[in-house]
């Protein structure tokens, strides 16, 4: 399992001649050797934590790293806890579609907004559908008037290639 993205160097992992120490309550003890500091930690039974290599000289703290560690993994479980993923759920109409299957789908549309998904409706123009774009322009508009769930149009109707493709979002 990885804690963190970035790994900390621990006690003899700290290879630099000198570095800054900070105590444990923040105070500052000065610059030092990293062995000096090693036993001041040792003293106290904590660790040396380096915890800005790119300083200059780094920066390390004197803490339980133990302890550290495990409320960092807390923490990340946290946010990754509070997180939603949105996924694009797609809906397929037709030039050609009847006003009834023209409702199955908004309603289908619509309980996948009310669970938080964005929705993609698409029309394939098929052989000389193409001449006829305008339509396709009609059945996204009745459609989109035919969804109930609050949304703002992301992307309107727009063509590309054989495709009319529009995206819809839920308001939050």
């Amino acid at each position: 399992m990885n804690i963190s993205n970035k790994e900390l160097s621990v006690n003899e992992g700290i290879r630099d001649r000198e570095i800054r120490v900070i105590d444990v309550n923040g105070e500052q003890l000065g610059i030092m050797h990293p062995r000096k500091a090693m036993e001041i930690a040792g003293e106290r039974q904590l660790d040396l934590v380096k915890v800005a290599p790119q300083a200059r000289p780094p920066v390390c703290r004197i803490m339980d790293y133990g302890k550290y560690r495990f409320e960092m993994a807390k923490k990340e479980k946290e946010a990754r806890k509070n997180q939603r993923v949105i996924s694009v759920k797609e809906v397929r109409l037709s030039a050609k579609i009847e006003e009834h299957d023209l409702a199955i789908k908004a309603k289908h549309a619509d309980r996948f907004l009310k669970s938080g998904d964005k929705v993609k409706v698409s029309i394939r123009f098929r052989g000389r559908e193409m001449a006829h774009t305008a339509i396709g322009y009609d059945v996204m508009n009745k459609f989109s008037k035919m969804i109930t769930q609050d949304t703002t149009m992301e992307r309107s109707p727009k063509l590309e290639g054989r495709s009319m493709i529009m995206i819809l979002a839920p308001i939050e």
